[in-house]
Protein backbone atom coordinates (compact mmCIF):
# COMPACT_ATOMS: atom_id res chain seq x y z
CA UNK A 1 0.00 0.00 0.00
CA UNK A 2 1.59 3.31 -1.03
CA UNK A 3 1.98 5.99 1.59
CA UNK A 4 2.09 9.66 0.79
CA UNK A 5 5.06 11.17 2.60
CA UNK A 6 4.94 14.67 1.07
CA UNK A 7 2.05 16.58 -0.47
CA UNK A 8 3.85 16.85 -3.84
CA UNK A 9 4.29 13.06 -4.12
CA UNK A 10 1.31 11.20 -5.57
CA UNK A 11 2.63 7.75 -4.77
CA UNK A 12 5.84 5.97 -3.97
CA UNK A 13 7.46 2.57 -3.91
CA UNK A 14 10.32 1.22 -1.89
CA UNK A 15 12.84 2.90 -4.21
CA UNK A 16 10.90 5.51 -6.19
CA UNK A 17 8.68 8.56 -5.91
CA UNK A 18 6.11 9.44 -8.56
CA UNK A 19 4.89 13.03 -8.72
CA UNK A 20 3.23 15.28 -11.24
CA UNK A 21 5.53 17.07 -13.68
CA UNK A 22 6.70 20.62 -12.98
CA UNK A 23 8.57 23.24 -14.98
CA UNK A 24 11.84 22.41 -13.23
CA UNK A 25 11.67 18.87 -14.68
CA UNK A 26 11.91 20.18 -18.24
CA UNK A 27 15.69 19.98 -18.76
CA UNK A 28 16.03 16.48 -17.30
CA UNK A 29 13.06 15.23 -19.31
CA UNK A 30 14.46 16.82 -22.48
CA UNK A 31 17.82 15.15 -21.84
CA UNK A 32 16.07 11.76 -21.52
CA UNK A 33 13.90 12.27 -24.61
CA UNK A 34 17.07 13.29 -26.52
CA UNK A 35 18.83 9.97 -25.85
CA UNK A 36 18.84 7.84 -29.03
CA UNK A 37 18.65 4.62 -26.99
CA UNK A 38 15.57 5.89 -25.17
CA UNK A 39 13.58 6.97 -28.25
CA UNK A 40 14.69 4.11 -30.51
CA UNK A 41 11.37 2.24 -30.10
CA UNK A 42 9.13 5.23 -29.44
CA UNK A 43 9.62 7.73 -32.25
CA UNK A 44 13.05 6.78 -33.53
CA UNK A 45 14.29 10.34 -33.22
CA UNK A 46 15.35 12.54 -30.31
CA UNK A 47 12.84 15.18 -29.21
CA UNK A 48 13.39 18.86 -29.84
CA UNK A 49 12.81 21.48 -27.13
CA UNK A 50 9.54 22.35 -28.86
CA UNK A 51 8.36 18.72 -28.84
CA UNK A 52 9.33 18.32 -25.19
CA UNK A 53 7.46 21.49 -24.30
CA UNK A 54 4.32 20.14 -26.02
CA UNK A 55 4.73 16.83 -24.16
CA UNK A 56 5.02 18.63 -20.79
CA UNK A 57 1.88 20.66 -21.53
CA UNK A 58 0.05 17.49 -22.57
CA UNK A 59 1.05 15.80 -19.29
CA UNK A 60 -0.10 18.77 -17.19
CA UNK A 61 -3.31 18.97 -19.22
CA UNK A 62 -4.14 15.35 -18.47
CA UNK A 63 -3.93 16.02 -14.73
CA UNK A 64 -5.94 19.23 -14.99
CA UNK A 65 -8.70 17.93 -17.26
CA UNK A 66 -8.89 14.21 -16.46
CA UNK A 67 -7.48 13.75 -12.96
CA UNK A 68 -4.75 11.36 -14.08
CA UNK A 69 -1.63 11.54 -16.20
CA UNK A 70 2.09 10.91 -16.32
CA UNK A 71 4.40 11.27 -13.34
CA UNK A 72 8.04 12.18 -13.07
CA UNK A 73 9.78 9.23 -11.47
CA UNK A 74 12.74 9.85 -9.17
CA UNK A 75 14.95 7.57 -7.17
CA UNK A 76 14.17 8.11 -3.47
CA UNK A 77 17.69 7.72 -2.15
CA UNK A 78 19.30 10.24 -4.52
CA UNK A 79 16.51 12.32 -6.06
CA UNK A 80 17.90 11.28 -9.46
CA UNK A 81 15.51 11.65 -12.43
CA UNK A 82 14.61 8.11 -13.53
CA UNK A 83 11.94 8.76 -16.16
CA UNK A 84 8.23 9.19 -16.77
CA UNK A 85 5.44 6.71 -16.13
CA UNK A 86 1.71 7.15 -16.19
CA UNK A 87 -1.72 6.88 -17.68
CA UNK A 88 -3.19 8.89 -20.52
CA UNK A 89 -5.95 9.28 -23.05
CA UNK A 90 -4.14 10.17 -26.26
CA UNK A 91 -7.16 9.60 -28.57
CA UNK A 92 -4.96 7.48 -30.85
CA UNK A 93 -6.17 6.72 -34.36
CA UNK A 94 -5.63 2.96 -34.17
CA UNK A 95 -7.79 0.18 -35.58
CA UNK A 96 -9.02 -1.71 -33.74
CA UNK A 97 -9.62 1.18 -31.38
CA UNK A 98 -8.14 1.20 -27.89
CA UNK A 99 -11.59 2.25 -26.73
CA UNK A 100 -12.22 4.46 -23.73
CA UNK A 101 -9.55 2.75 -21.61
CA UNK A 102 -6.65 4.59 -20.04
CA UNK A 103 -3.33 3.94 -21.77
CA UNK A 104 -0.32 3.10 -19.62
CA UNK A 105 3.10 4.28 -20.76
CA UNK A 106 6.64 4.34 -19.47
CA UNK A 107 9.98 5.74 -20.56
CA UNK A 108 13.17 5.67 -18.52
CA UNK A 109 16.55 7.34 -18.90
CA UNK A 110 19.20 5.00 -20.25
CA UNK A 111 21.03 5.21 -16.90
CA UNK A 112 17.96 3.69 -15.23
CA UNK A 113 17.52 0.76 -17.63
CA UNK A 114 17.87 -2.78 -16.35
CA UNK A 115 17.25 -2.01 -12.66
CA UNK A 116 13.59 -3.02 -12.38
CA UNK A 117 12.48 0.61 -12.08
CA UNK A 118 9.99 0.40 -14.97
CA UNK A 119 8.12 -2.58 -13.52
CA UNK A 120 8.13 -1.01 -10.05
CA UNK A 121 6.82 2.33 -11.32
CA UNK A 122 4.20 0.85 -13.67
CA UNK A 123 2.85 -1.34 -10.86
CA UNK A 124 2.65 1.74 -8.61
CA UNK A 125 0.78 3.67 -11.32
CA UNK A 126 -1.68 0.83 -11.86
CA UNK A 127 -2.23 0.47 -8.10
CA UNK A 128 -2.77 4.25 -7.79
CA UNK A 129 -5.29 4.14 -10.65
CA UNK A 130 -7.22 1.25 -9.12
CA UNK A 131 -7.34 2.94 -5.70
CA UNK A 132 -8.83 6.10 -7.20
CA UNK A 133 -10.97 4.83 -10.08
CA UNK A 134 -11.65 1.20 -9.17
CA UNK A 135 -10.75 -1.88 -11.20
CA UNK A 136 -10.80 -1.15 -14.91
CA UNK A 137 -9.26 -2.22 -18.20
CA UNK A 138 -5.97 -0.46 -19.04
CA UNK A 139 -4.19 -0.68 -22.41
CA UNK A 140 -0.70 0.00 -23.74
CA UNK A 141 1.11 -0.05 -27.08
CA UNK A 142 4.67 -1.29 -27.64
CA UNK A 143 6.93 -1.69 -30.64
CA UNK A 144 7.27 -5.44 -31.31
CA UNK A 145 11.09 -5.30 -31.17
CA UNK A 146 11.14 -3.55 -27.75
CA UNK A 147 11.91 -6.67 -25.69
CA UNK A 148 12.45 -4.76 -22.43
CA UNK A 149 9.04 -3.04 -22.55
CA UNK A 150 7.33 -6.25 -23.67
CA UNK A 151 8.80 -7.89 -20.56
CA UNK A 152 7.58 -5.07 -18.30
CA UNK A 153 4.07 -5.30 -19.79
CA UNK A 154 3.87 -9.04 -19.16
CA UNK A 155 5.17 -8.67 -15.60
CA UNK A 156 2.50 -6.04 -14.93
CA UNK A 157 -0.37 -8.24 -16.13
CA UNK A 158 -0.82 -6.95 -19.70
CA UNK A 159 -1.73 -9.49 -22.38
CA UNK A 160 -1.38 -9.10 -26.13
CA UNK A 161 -4.53 -7.95 -27.86
CA UNK A 162 -3.53 -7.24 -31.47
CA UNK A 163 -0.72 -6.39 -33.87
CA UNK A 164 -1.44 -3.33 -35.95
CA UNK A 165 0.19 -0.37 -37.66
CA UNK A 166 0.33 3.04 -36.00
CA UNK A 167 1.72 6.03 -37.91
CA UNK A 168 3.18 3.61 -40.44
CA UNK A 169 5.03 1.50 -37.84
CA UNK A 170 4.10 -1.92 -36.47
CA UNK A 171 2.95 -2.00 -32.84
CA UNK A 172 1.51 -4.51 -30.45
CA UNK A 173 -1.52 -3.48 -28.42
CA UNK A 174 -1.99 -4.92 -24.95
CA UNK A 175 -4.73 -4.87 -22.37
CA UNK A 176 -4.78 -5.47 -18.64
CA UNK A 177 -8.14 -6.56 -17.36
CA UNK A 178 -9.46 -5.95 -13.84
CA UNK A 179 -8.04 -8.47 -11.39
CA UNK A 180 -4.77 -8.95 -13.31
CA UNK A 181 -1.67 -9.29 -11.11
Amino acid sequence: MPSIVRPDIDTETERLTLRRPRLEDFDEALAMWSEPGVVRFISGKPSTREEMWARLLRYVGHWELLGFGFWVVREKSTGRFVGEVGLADFHRDIEPSLGESKEAGWVLSASAHGQGFATEAVRAALRWNEERFGPERVVCIIAPENAASLHVAHKCGFRERSRVSYKGEPIVTFERLPGAP
